[in-house]
């Protein structure tokens, strides 16, 4: 038995199988068929979800689904000191409500799916021991018995020296250890992490082909990096390569700032004889600010977390639908050609994914979201707006649930066609939007700016005219009508050949009455408004609005 296959045994005396078995008997490949493409999104449940992570998420779904493959979730959660209460769970409500399903992992509360688990890594302790028991057997891992205050130590020295800092070459002295130093120092129950014995030199290259930012070329790793933590915990780097090995992950989504832990990732690969995943690196969404970008902060920016856009009331399908059009410039010209097709029909690939940083763009999302919403029908407007009022607006949920018939009403008008309106962006758009149809709600006036006189004029003649069950044709010939006894042009192309000859037009006489029945001047169809008013309800405002010019 040599050295190396002693100190395996010494460090690891309860692991029986080799990565090998592993392979072909617990974790054999996929039964896929060709082309298709095994994703992870592997969060760790510390926190509130980033837009960061549904963006990550949704490359990893599309990527897995459009190639006929499968997405896992996997759950990295060996940071038990920063780990939340139900992380987990509002990980996976999290990115169900953006539609991104996930095939395998801890889908539901205490259960798993899948065959290539466990999902959740603080449980999987037992597969690394497996991989870390071959590194040390072929003699590309140690144990250290460093201490922190040594480590501290080694770092200032390497500081003073002007050398790169780390655990590496000459400066890493449990490399080097006698055998019998090891096995004296294990059984005085000297604690120990596992490092890697890397076989880089300073100065060496290493070259890698990443999906979306084409070859990339950096510095190899010389450091011999903790591998195993003194209570057995892998760090992110071993954990992942094992991981990913073991569930046959083919593609590595993940953001751009993991590139600098690319050469030790596929070091350890190539030590362990493995072939590595392909890796594509996402663009850092960013912010600009002071005419200068950064990236999106969780202290920062509200909008960094996923759930300030279902607080506000963007539909869930609109900030996907946004996301993409940041990951692929093509998208929008897709949505274009493909207006009533599911963002799911996209022919998303990863090789088209842009490489430079993301800007996050309010304003875009809004015009994303306002054309989501324009496609939607009269009740999924309904729907939408009433789920989101239930939590964030009392008065307006009540309004809508009390009659949603009259809801949908409300929302169908000027909906559809080739030129919908997009006045609703968001739930949170909606008050505003509908305040006027509910007496209860309607709090907001604009000002006319006709004379009081005048509008009292037009709203004492419209007044023994107007009947909302006239079709839309008859309703607008009464308006018309009163023009000429007002003063003003039944036609607006002869006010404007000759403003002076009146005191305005048919769009101004329509306008006072829009204004007496919503207080807006701008409104969706005013016919349809009326009809869904009713007589005596119309009547009544605008009689109301009568009072206010007498004041």
């Amino acid at each position: 038995m040599s050295d190396f296959d002693r100190l395996a045994a010494l460090l690891f005396p309860d692991v029986t199988e080799t990565p090998e078995e592993l392979l072909e008997t617990r974790f054999p490949p996929r039964p896929l068929p060709e082309g298709a493409q095994v994703t992870r999104f592997a969060p760790s449940p510390t926190g509130f979800l980033h837009l960061g992570g549904v963006f990550g998420a949704l490359v990893d779904e599309r990527t897995a689904h459009l190639s006929k493959g499968v997405c896992i979730l996997r759950i990295e959660d060996t940071d038990k000191k920063r780990e939340i209460e139900n992380g987990v769970p509002l990980i996976v409500e999290g990115l169900s409500a953006f539609g991104i399903r996930f095939d395998e992992g801890p889908l539901a509360a205490c259960a798993e799916t899948g065959a290539y688990g466990p999902y959740i890594q603080s449980r999987r302790a037992p597969l690394y021991h497996v991989f870390a028991k071959e590194l040390v057997r072929r003699g590309s891992a140690y144990p250290c018995f460093c201490t922190e205050e040594e480590i501290a130590a080694l770092r200032a020295a390497q500081e003073a020296q002007g050398v790169t800092p780390g655990y590496w070459g000459d400066y890493a002295r449990c490399r080097t250890l006698a055998p019998e130093t090891v096995e004296e120092n294990l059984r005085a129950g000297k604690p120990w992490v596992l490092r890697l014995r890397s076989p880089g030199k300073p100065g060496e290259r290493v070259k890698f082909r990443d999906v979306v930012r084409g070859e990339i070329e950096m510095e190899a790793n010389f450091v011999d990096v903790v591998l195993l933590k003194s209570d057995g915990i892998p760090t992110y780097h071993f954990a992942h390569v094992v991981d990913d090995t073991l569930m046959r992950v083919t593609q590595v989504v993940r953001g751009e700032e993991w590139i600098a832990s690319a050469p030790i990732h596929l070091q350890l690969f190539w030590l362990l004889g493995l072939k590595p995943p392909k890796y594509c690196h996402t663009p850092t969404i960013m912010k600009e600010e002071n005419g200068s970008k950064r990236k999106l902060s969780k202290r920062k920016d509200p909008e960094a977390a996923a759930g300030y856009f279902s607080d506000a009331g963007y539909p869930a399908d609109a900030v996907v639908e946004y996301l993409l059009s940041v990951a692929n410039s093509l998208f929008e010209d897709w949505r274009r050609q493909n207006p009533q097709a599911p963002w799911q029909a996209f022919p998303f690939r990863l090789n088209k994914l842009s490489s430079s940083g993301a800007l996050f763009d309010l304003d875009k999302l809004n015009s994303v979201s306002g054309e989501v919403v324009a496609r939607m029908s009269a009740a999924q407007v309904r729907d939408g707006a009433t789920a989101w009022a239930e939590k964030h607006d009392g008065a307006l949920f009540a309004a809508l649930a009390a009659d949603p018939s009259y809801a949908e009403k409300l929302f169908a008008i000027d909906r559809g066609g080739k030129k919908p309106r997009k006045d609703i962006a968001k739930w949170s758009d909606v008050r505003a939007y509908a305040e006027y149809f509910y007496d209860a709600l309607w709090q907001t006036r604009e000002e006319e700016e006709l004379a009081p006189g005048l509008q009292k004029q037009i709203l004492d003649a419209y007044l023994q005219v107007f009947d909302c069950a006239d079709d839309k044709d008859t309703w607008f010939g009464k308006i018309r009508a009163l023009c000429a006894p007002l003063g003003f042009s039944p036609d607006v192309r002869a006010y404007k050949a000759a403003p002076e000859q009146f005191k305005g037009h048919v769009g101004d006489v329509s306008a006072v009455i829009r204004v007496a029945l919503t207080g807006r001047k701008n409104t969706p169809d005013l016919h349809a408004i009326m009809a869904l008013l009713g007589q005596a309800r119309c009547t009544a405002r605008i009689r109301d609005y009568l009072r206010t010019l007498e004041n």
